[in-house]
């Protein structure tokens, strides 16, 4: 069949046009197998590795405990993960921040003593946590010395977060401030905290794993301890209570339990 030049210019023109459609009704017939509902994907639970705690602020030296309360909702305004615990030398202090570097913890600690919030500080450096023992003494260590800090909190009448509308906001700040203590930064919110830790089954518990309740009904995790052993564990029950220790067979507690986490394992 002979073509004409228009005809023949005409199809050159419109040659790209047809070669786009048909690519684009191709890439349709391929997609409409597929299912319209998005797939939901679930993340592995990360290692404790993911949550090594860099440099931290250690500021106050007090003997009222309500004074280091005091400064650490001041930092808590503002956005900062602060807690306050019972020193060696019986003192109370504050710990805040999470720096990647020396130099960006003292520019911070630097700002915060120039604006009046704090008054002198120190900087705890990563591998001065149990952490960092880890790989040279054992996981039972690190869990023998998150069992023994959370057992330094015994007794502390403790409030954290004041201002905030979270849930088991309180409680949760004691396991942040256990495990940060150690080297681990931690969520800051039970709920957090429950669904970022690697699921252990209660039978398989392990001294330093978190247990998690719904004490106000339902599935909705409003409470995190601190397994102890010997099915115990170590909470801060209720805003302004002491730190407890409470037995997870106790019919309150059983009738709430929500699951384990740990964040002690490599894999």
């Amino acid at each position: 069949m002979k073509i004409s030049k228009d005809n023949a210019l005409h199809m050159a023109i419109l040659w790209p046009f047809f070669l786009l459609l048909f690519v684009q009704l191709m890439l349709t017939s391929g997609c409409s197998t597929l299912s319209p509902t998005p797939v939901k994907t679930t993340l592995a639970p990360e290692s404790c590795n993911s949550f090594r705690l860099g440099y931290t602020i250690q500021a106050g030296a007090f003997t009222d405990v309500e004074h280091a309360a005091r400064l650490s909702r001041t930092l808590e305004k503002q956005g900062l993960n602060a807690y306050y615990f019972r020193h060696s030398s019986g003192l109370y202090k504050v710990r805040f921040g999470n720096y990647p570097s020396l130099q960006e913890a003292t520019r911070q600690a630097e700002n915060y003593l120039r604006a009046g919030t704090i008054t002198d500080y120190y900087l705890v450096r990563p591998d001065s946590y149990a952490l960092a023992k880890k790989d040279e003494l054992g996981e039972d260590y690190l869990r023998e010395q998150l069992l023994d800090t959370a057992a330094d909190f015994l007794g502390i009448r403790y409030k954290w977060g004041g201002a905030s509308q979270e849930d088991g906001f309180d409680c949760s700040g004691l396991v942040m401030a256990v495990y940060q203590l150690n080297g681990l930064d931690l969520p800051r919110t039970s709920k957090s905290q429950f669904h970022s830790g690697k699921p252990v089954a209660k039978n398989e518990l392990k001294k330093g794993d978190l247990v998690f309740f719904a004490t106000r009904g339902g599935k909705r995790i409003t409470h995190v301890g601190i397994y102890a052993g010997n099915n115990s564990f170590i909470h801060a029950p209720r805003k302004g209570k002491q730190i407890e220790t409470s037995s997870l067979s106790s019919s309150y507690f059983a009738s709430r339990f929500m699951g384990a986490r740990t964040y002690l394992g490599d894999s």
